[in-house]
């Protein structure tokens, strides 16, 4: 067989091996036809990511916004005039403005997070914290008032002082054998006050 006769064969062979026309699958996407969706993805899917992935320096986001303009070219296609443009212009339209619009809500939050600077606030637990202690303390104070003056005395200076026994029993002039007594019996009456087991 001649070149020239390959050649007419080769022309005289139907067509129907060739991809489909960009514009009529989005056309038909509009229409709801999602195997026609399916060609248009595998066509451009790359095309739309590499797109995104240059304005997007993260990779996860960059596949994200991806997925995003296909979802908005699903959505939207029945809008796709091919008198007007051709499909991969619309969709790679989509794409990078779908991307800026990323990269830009990324960078207000940014902004936002610097600007309220989270981080340099306390932790939660550490207020939690913080607020259980002073809770505490001040029911401490209440159960404190409740005891007698020698009770209250003689555990103040053993146990927010550091006395000993003797030192307390000096500093109230009386006996240690007393001021055991009434700490103990103290102590007892505020375990009581705050619910505390022994």
């Amino acid at each position: 067989m001649s070149a020239s006769a390959a050649q007419l064969k080769l022309a005289a062979m139907p067509e129907h091996d060739a991809a489909p026309d960009l514009n009529e699958l989005l056309v038909r996407v509009g229409r709801g036809d999602e195997n026609a969706f399916a060609e248009v993805y595998d066509a451009l899917g790359s095309a739309v990511f590499g797109l995104a992935r240059r304005v997007i320096r993260d990779p996860a986001r960059a596949e994200e916004v991806a997925q995003e303009v296909f979802i908005q070219v699903w959505q939207s296609a029945a809008r796709f005039d091919p008198a007007r443009g051709n499909a991969k212009s619309w969709c790679l339209t989509l794409a990078h403005r779908r991307a800026v619009d990323a990269v830009r809500h990324d960078q207000a939050a940014t902004n936002r997070e610097n600007k309220y600077d989270w981080s340099s606030g306390p932790d939660f637990d550490e207020v939690e914290e913080t607020v259980t202690i002073t809770l505490e303390h001040e029911q401490v104070k209440r159960c404190l008032d409740g005891l007698t003056e020698l009770q209250r005395e003689a555990v103040n200076l053993a146990y927010y002082q550091g006395y000993t026994y003797a030192e307390v029993a000096a500093a109230l002039d009386a006996n240690t054998a007393t001021i055991k007594t009434r700490m103990r019996d103290g102590i007892v009456r505020l375990r009581d006050c705050m619910g505390v087991t022994a």
